[in-house]
């Protein structure tokens, strides 16, 4: 074992012990968090309003607060965001995280007090440094550079309070002993436009030793390919000889699997997957396999609603009511002023001992493929709008992701019915494109990096009812679903016109 490493693993003996414990008591460690949140913000407007000096257990907790979405939350979320103290988390909330996908309005701002950076956002990448460690006691990762890619919005605001990506805020808030080991510079890391930031980190970065890369891995797909065509070099371990880790989340890492594979070829490069979020870090695959250890002792309490009942909040359970197999609804009461809400990802729990899951969806139609976060919604917008424009009548459509190549970028396939065609089918794609980005900010700025234009394909009349006739889903409450992640609905259908 090299020095260093064996070093940091001493320094993170004593949170091995601390994961070890919630994995043996981890209904205790999940209510004694709920204890703590409770004791914490009792104080609190929201606090105040529901009662929590009256709460003894999950059951009073339960009672005393509904769950709810992010428009149901919004009026405490403004009133936090406008500078007034002790709403939701005891004291102001400086930094609120910017994200899209909701149909209340192009962004979401997700609250991230002092107390969230510490228990769950800071903590998630040094657990991260601790299973690396763990898993390969021999790694030579922490002797050289850690290249960071977040996103292209700088930090905004006047006065005490701030809004930007969740990417930004943490380079913000990255501690001076970390500083040091991650690249590019600040200045570079934070500059807006993306494709000045990918040249600007090809410039920088290509003769540095790094050794690890953090990040989306569709957005570092981009810059990685760029990061050859400016180097000249076949793969990366030709620029980095020493890359050996990268940590990812955010999207579906599977489409991407083969082409990392291509860029890095070796069997030393290892690939931990995390579910991190604007609502905090909530779970690392330790094992660096597919499952991933949920965290229980990051100042967050969960609860899970089967995606069957989403609409009976009864039917919420905390972690020792889940079971394997089911598609729950992830919902939580955190730190960051949260209070039972529903974040909108789908989970499944592979294992009960200790509790690992896989990320299944979102309880709504949605495209996530590139960290874009489409929304049934912004497509009906865009589509209404486009058909405005051109004069045109969609009777059917599906959308699925176009997944990056190494020689092209990704997309989004939409195949659409038409009861009339629009006049200029360039003018429809053109309306639609725009709408979207009018409506989805991070539709937005992924276009101006991984995602090409919308690809409309034209399917013959009939088509739909064809396709949901074969699958048995013709009349009754049965419906064309809009929204895809994967390319399964879409490659039947095209098949069926063939």
């Amino acid at each position: 074992m090299e020095l260093l490493p064996h070093i940091i693993s001493s320094l993170l003996a004593p949170r091995f012990r601390a994961v070890e414990e919630f994995c043996r008591r981890p209904h205790e460690v999940q209510h004694g968090q709920l204890k703590y949140l409770l004791s914490k913000a009792e104080g609190t407007e929201f606090g105040q309003h529901h009662l929590f000096s009256q709460v003894a257990d999950y059951e009073d907790f339960r009672r005393s607060v509904p769950i709810r979405e992010y428009g149901e939350l919004l009026p405490w979320v403004e009133r936090a965001r406008s500078g007034e103290r002790g709403v939701l988390w005891p004291g102001m909330t400086r930094w609120f995280a910017r994200s899209s996908g909701t149909t209340a309005g192009k962004s979401k701002y997700i609250p991230v007090t002092d107390d969230s950076l510490r228990d769950s956002h800071l903590r998630g990448p040094r657990d991260c440094v601790a299973f690396n460690v763990r898993k390969f006691p021999d790694t030579r990762v922490y002797g050289g550079k850690t290249l960071t890619l977040g996103g292209s919005r700088r930090i905004e605001g006047e006065g005490a309070i701030l809004t930007g990506d969740l990417s930004a805020i943490m380079i913000e808030n990255t501690p001076w002993y970390v500083g040091g080991r991650r690249v590019p510079s600040l200045e570079t890391a934070l500059i807006a436009d993306f494709s000045e930031k990918v040249e600007a980190i090809c410039r920088e970065c290509s003769g540095q030793d790094v050794r690890s890369i953090v990040g989306v891995p569709s957005w570092n797909l981009v810059m990685l390919r760029r990061m050859l065509e400016y180097t000249g070099k076949a793969n990366l371990l030709e620029v980095w000889p020493r890359l050996e880790l990268f940590i990812h989340g955010g999207v579906n890492f599977a489409p991407y699997r083969d082409i990392y594979r291509e860029l890095i070829p070796s069997d030393g490069m290892h690939y931990l997957e995390t579910y991190n979020a604007s609502e905090g870090f909530f779970a690392i695959a330790d094992g660096f396999g597919d499952d991933m250890l949920l965290m229980l002792d990051y100042g967050t309490f969960y609860e899970f609603l089967p995606l069957d009942d989403l609409g009976d909040h009864s039917k919420a359970v905390p972690l020792e009511g889940v079971r394997t197999g089911v598609n729950y609804g992830v919902v939580i009461s955190s730190s960051n002023g949260l209070w039972r809400y529903l974040i909108g990802d789908v989970v499944r729990f592979t294992s009960l001992d200790p509790y690992r899951i896989r990320i299944s969806g979102r309880t709504r139609q949605y495209i996530n493929a590139f960290g874009e976060e489409l929304i049934v919604d912004n497509v009906e917008q865009a589509v209404r709008r486009a058909c405005e424009a051109t004069g045109a009548e969609v009777v059917e459509y599906t959308v699925a992701p176009i997944y990056m190549g190494l020689d092209r970028r990704g997309g989004h396939q939409w195949l659409v019915e038409f009861e009339r065609e629009p006049a200029s089918m360039e003018k429809f794609v053109g309306v639609l494109d725009e709408a979207l980005m009018e409506q989805n900010s991070d539709y937005e700025a992924k276009r101006a990096t991984t995602l090409a234009q919308p690809l409309v394909s034209v399917v013959p009349r009939g088509t739909f009812l064809r396709w949901m006739g074969a699958r048995g889903k013709v009349g009754g409450q049965n419906k064309v679903p809009r929204l895809a992640n994967t390319r399964e609905y879409v490659d039947e259908i095209l098949r069926l016109c063939t």
